[in-house]
């Protein structure tokens, strides 16, 4: 399983040439056997970008996320307690951002990589990242 950062997802699922060849390929690994997800927070993140116009889908966003919540190989991993948790206290983490925070620990607890263009996630070191 891999685990797709907010503009990865959006960037997958709109079909943009933006993700690097690298993601695309690991991407693509995954779909096959069944396991592309990303953290319920991103939906959350993505519907604000939409609602304050710093993001255009082609469809609805209602439509886009129930495209995206059928397909057979993906699936949206909601916030637990234990992620939740895990968020306020990522160790040596000094990002605020609060989905970043819950996307990384959601990875942590999976035990998953990443897949994101995100500089600050990179070099963190805290999760494995694909870009």
């Amino acid at each position: 399983m891999i685990l797709l950062d907010t503009h990865a997802l959006v960037w997958w699922a709109n079909e943009t040439a933006l993700l690097s060849s690298r993601s695309r390929l690991a991407i693509d690994g995954e779909i096959k056997n069944g396991a592309v997800a990303s953290s319920a927070m991103s939906a959350w993140e993505i519907c604000l970008l939409v609602k304050a116009g710093r993001v255009t889908l082609a469809t609805d966003i209602e439509t886009w996320l129930r495209d995206l919540e059928i397909l057979p190989y993906f699936r949206f991993i909601p916030v637990d307690v234990h992620i939740a948790k895990s968020a306020v206290f990522l160790p040596n983490w000094s990002h605020k951002d609060p989905a970043d925070r819950i996307i990384v620990a959601t990875a942590l607890r999976l035990g998953v990589p990443i897949v994101t263009k995100d500089e600050k996630i990179r070099r963190s070191k805290l999760v494995r990242t694909i870009w």
